[in-house]
């Protein structure tokens, strides 16, 4: 029987820790890339200019139905090709807002053709520019019954962070192998990354659920 031993537990977690630093580091910015990209993606699908609707309907459908780790080695290793040439950890980090971007623009959308039709209508009679009508009246109210998607997206990136691993990216699964293959221990390593993604992500829904809650009472979404 495979005996626990702590002392070497105790010995690893700090390096554990530290590649959950990077973890969340990685999660985070990936994550505001795709709160930006995919509102761009989503405004560009409501410009009434039929070749850009296509283009970028077809740009989102396509990264939505390949895989993230394909995405992940296409950037690293095709981008070079073209002379984009990026550090395992810019191109993690892209690979994984473009991806979530593009699931992001369809919650976009979809809190963006909830808005009631009154509201463009009261737009338009005030004569505002597009830029005012989105961002000043529109998109504000779109956002908040959006929330419990966006926050699901953003655990999702933070579970699927173990990916950049393939390209080298010292995350908490990387650490963990790197780690066994120095003791030839794995038990430890893979079950101190199992407990700390748990307590990440037990808190970060626990808060999210709180934030919506609060955005609700905030702009009167209660019931």
């Amino acid at each position: 029987m495979l005996e626990w031993k702590w002392a070497y537990s105790l010995e690893i977690l700090p390096r554990l820790l530290s590649a959950a630093v990077n973890t969340l580091i990685a999660a985070g910015i990936g994550y505001l890339i795709a709160l930006v990209v995919g509102l761009v993606f989503a405004l560009l699908q409501r410009t009434g200019v039929r070749p850009v609707t296509f283009i970028v309907r077809e740009i989102v459908e396509f990264i939505r139905s390949t895989p993230l780790v394909v995405q992940i080695f296409f950037v690293f290793y095709v981008g070079p090709q073209f002379g984009i040439r990026l550090s395992p950890w810019a191109s993690g980090m892209i690979a994984i807002g473009l991806h979530y971007a593009s699931y992001l623009s369809e919650v976009y959308r979809a809190g963006l053709d909830n808005v009631p039709k009154g509201q463009w209508e009261a737009c338009k009679a005030l004569n505002l520019n597009p830029v005012k009508t989105y961002f000043r009246i529109i998109i504000p109210q779109a956002i908040p019954p959006s929330l419990p998607a966006m926050g699901n997206y953003l655990i999702s990136i933070f579970k699927d962070t173990p990916m950049l691993s393939v390209i080298g990216v010292a995350e908490l699964v990387h650490t963990a192998t790197t780690i066994g293959t120095e003791t030839y221990r794995y038990v430890e390593p893979y079950t101190l990354v199992g407990l700390i993604f748990l307590a990440i992500s037990l808190p970060a829904a626990f808060g999210l659920r709180r934030f919506e809650a609060w955005v609700a009472r905030y702009f009167g979404m209660t019931k």
